[in-house]
């Protein structure tokens, strides 16, 4: 397999090697390849939680109103309670 690089990622690729930190290119890129496997599984997952919570929202039931000045009448009374 033959890989294209921008001259950008060809400097970070020098770079990286010049740290010490990788042998070879090779290394790096299986490295960079590892980190993005990582990231679209977190993604992934995400994206699962999020179509989760939605259709919890679906299922819910009816939606009612809500009267905002209910809900801070009610909440000014709480706080006197509580204080």
């Amino acid at each position: 397999m033959n890989v294209n690089l921008s001259p950008v990622f060809e400097e970070y690729i020098k770079q990286q090697l010049d740290t010490g930190m990788y042998n070879n290119a090779s290394e790096v890129i299986r490295e960079a390849l590892r980190l993005k496997m990582q990231q679209d599984e977190v993604y992934q997952a995400r994206l699962h939680a999020l179509r989760t919570a939605i259709d919890d929202g679906f299922n819910s039931g009816e939606s009612i109103p809500l009267d905002m000045s209910s809900i801070i009448a009610d909440a000014k009374a709480k706080a006197e309670v509580d204080a």
